[in-house]
C-alpha cells in the first residue's frame, strides 16, 4: 500500500515592516485552510514567516531587534495557527526568528518547527549555513546581515518520524549545500521541508545574481534526486520593503522532477500527492548507499589532504 502525504507549499508575498504578527498569522491561517480544502495533510510555510526579512537593515536598538524574534512557540500571537491546525487536522512547517536564553546567555537562531495534525511540535531545527555578513557592506541598497543577527544552528540535521514517513527540515541557504541533504539522506529521509527568503541581489555580482531562480531550483532538485527524497521549497517573494525576492516555490519528487510550482509573486498555495515509496525505488537502485557508496574512499581523501599533488600529465 502506497504511503501518501498530500503536501502543500504556502508561498508568501511580501510582509511589510508595519505588518503585525496578528495580520501575518491571519494570512497563514487562510492559506492553511485552503491547503486543507484541497486535501492536504501538511502545509509548508516559509522561512521567517512571521515578519519582514529584517536582516536587510542595520538595527542597533536592542529592543527593536528583539521585537522580530519569538521567545516561545506557540506564543499568544501564534497560538491561533496551532489551534487552527488542530481543528482542521493538518500539520505544518513554520520558519521564524528565535530568541532563546541558553547556557546563561541570550542566543538568536533562524529556526523552523514541524507540527503534527494535533497541533503538537514534533521537531525543531536551527539554520546551520548562515549567508551574508556580520557588518554592513558599503554600496548595498539592502544589507544581508544574517551573520550579525543569528548564530549557526546547534541541532545538526536530524530527522523525525511523522506523517507516516521520515521527515527532515532545513532553511534557505542550507539548500545550496549537498551535505544538508546527505546527512539526512543517510538517516533515510523521505521528505525535506524548507523555506527561503532569497533576494535577487544576494551576492552583489550581477552574473551570479541573474541566475538566482536557476540556482534555487538546481540545488533543490539535485538534493532530491541524489538522496531519493521529496523536497518542498517555499518562498517569501515579491518586492518586500524595496527588495526583490525570489519566488517559484516548488514541490520536487525523488526523481528530481518539479511536479508543482507557484506562478505568482503573492500568497499562493500549491499542492501535490507525494508517494513516499517513490523514494524507495531510487534507494534500492541508483542511490543504494549500502551497496554503492564508498565512505572509505572519502576517508582516504581526507587523510591525504596536504600531501604532495600528483605530477601533471
Amino acid at each position: 500500500m502506497a504511503r501518501i502525504v498530500n503536501a502543500a507549499a504556502a508561498q508568501m508575498g511580501p510582509i511589510a515592516k508595519s505588518e503585525t504578527r496578528k495580520d501575518t498569522v491571519r494570512r497563514l491561517v487562510e492559506m492553511m485552510r485552503e491547503a486543507k480544502a484541497r486535501g492536504s495533510d501538511l502545509v509548508v510555510f516559509t522561512e521567517m514567516a512571521l515578519t519582514t526579512f529584517f536582516p536587510r537593515w542595520l538595527i542597533e536598538d536592542e529592543a527593536e531587534l528583539d521585537s522580530y524574534y519569538e521567545t516561545e512557540m506557540p506564543g499568544p500571537q501564534t497560538q491561533p495557527l496551532f489551534d487552527e491546525a488542530k481543528k482542521l487536522g493538518i500539520g505544518f512547517y513554520l520558519g521564524y526568528a528565535e530568541l532563546a536564553h541558553e547556557d546563561g546567555r541570550k542566543r538568536r537562531f533562524n529556526t523552523s518547527i514541524l507540527v503534527d495534525r494535533s497541533g503538537n511540535i514534533v521537531g525543531k531545527y536551527r539554520k546551520v549555513h548562515l549567508p551574508g555578513h556580520a557588518e554592513p557592506q558599503p554600496g548595498r541598497t539592502h544589507q544581508h546581515l544574517e551573520k550579525r543577527y543569528f548564530e549557526p544552528g546547534n541541532f545538526g540535521f536530524k530527522v523525525w518520524r511523522a506523517f507516516g514517513g521520515v521527515m527532515g527540515m532545513c532553511i534557505c541557504n542550507d539548500r545550496r549545500w549537498p551535505e544538508t541533504y546527505r546527512v539526512m539522506g543517510l538517516q533515510g529521509v523521505e521528505m525535506v521541508m524548507l523555506g527561503y527568503n532569497t533576494p535577487y541581489d544576494h551576492t552583489g555580482h550581477k552574473d551570479i545574481d541573474s541566475l538566482t531562480q536557476f540556482h534555487n531550483h538546481l540545488s533543490m532538485q539535485a538534493g532530491a534526486y541524489q538522496n531519493a527524497t521529496w523536497v518542498i521549497g517555499t518562498a517569501k517573494c515579491g518586492v518586500e520593503e524595496g527588495s526583490n525576492m525570489c519566488a517559484q516555490s516548488a514541490i520536487i519528487a525523488p526523481s528530481g522532477e518539479i511536479i508543482a510550482q507557484a506562478v505568482s509573486l503573492e500568497d499562493e498555495v500549491i499542492t501535490a500527492r507525494c508517494d513516499l515509496d517513490l523514494g524507495q525505488r531510487y534507494r534500492q537502485t541508483i542511490f543504494n548507499f549500502a551497496k554503492h557508496r564508498e565512505p572509505e574512499a572519502y576517508r582516504l581523501i581526507v587523510e591525504r589532504k596536504g600531501a604532495e599533488p600528483p605530477p601533471e600529465a
